[in-house]
């Protein structure tokens, strides 16, 4: 049960803040920073659930996958242990899997793509865009962490806050970014498909000069 009585804490007026196994780091660890980007996902696919005007199917997902979300950045912030008094919540296999049917699923909608598409068309579509994008770098912040940090578990007797991540976060932020691109395009089919990219912005081409 989460019990949160008071907001403020002032336990990080000195750029420190505690990690899910109670040591502390710095605001500037590449742990932190992989689930912070990871929260700012989360919001981000809230606006798109919010204001998107998406069908429910989609929507079902996506507060399946904001749940998640919330899973994923606690696996961020918690070292990995050879052992634990009270076992954290880890990404699994099978939520990568979930994510992976969802992209099949939904695919199976759509055109195959011949063009690159512009984030635009319909409010909804676009917001997932951003979601996307969000999530992409969010990825980049996990593995950035996995660099630092590695993925095993410190070793018994070791101190808290030096084990490694677990690379499943970034795994299934990777699919997750799929997925949004996705639901992107699913979300402009109710205005006939998507938005095409079109090289030089659409200016007709000047033959080069012969001299």
């Amino acid at each position: 049960m989460v019990n949160l009585t008071r907001i403020y804490t002032r336990t990080g007026d000195d750029g420190s803040t505690a990690l899910g196994d109670f040591s502390r780091t710095t605001k500037t660890d590449p742990r932190l920073v992989a689930y912070a980007d990871t929260d700012e996902s989360n919001s981000s696919i809230g606006v798109a659930v919010t204001c998107g005007a998406l069908r429910e199917d989609v929507l079902a997902v996506l507060v399946r996958i904001q749940n998640d979300l919330f899973d994923v950045g606690a696996d961020l912030c918690t070292p990995l242990a050879a052992s634990y008094e009270y076992p954290p919540l880890r990404v699994q296999d099978v939520w990568v899997d979930e994510l992976e049917a969802d992209c099949d699923r939904f695919n199976n909608e759509l055109e195959k793509l011949r063009s690159f598409i512009l984030p635009s068309g319909t409010p909804g579509s676009a917001y997932l865009h951003v979601a996307r994008t969000v999530t992409r770098r969010a990825e980049r912040s996990a593995w950035k962490a996995l660099e630092a940090y590695g993925d095993q578990p410190a070793p018994e007797g070791s101190a808290k806050g030096v084990g490694g991540v677990n690379p499943l976060t970034a795994k299934y932020l990777n699919r997750l970014s799929d997925l949004l691109f996705i639901l992107g395009r699913v979300a402009n089919l109710k205005i006939g498909g998507d938005v095409l990219w079109q090289p030089g912005g659409g200016r007709v081409q000047q033959p080069e000069s012969q001299g």
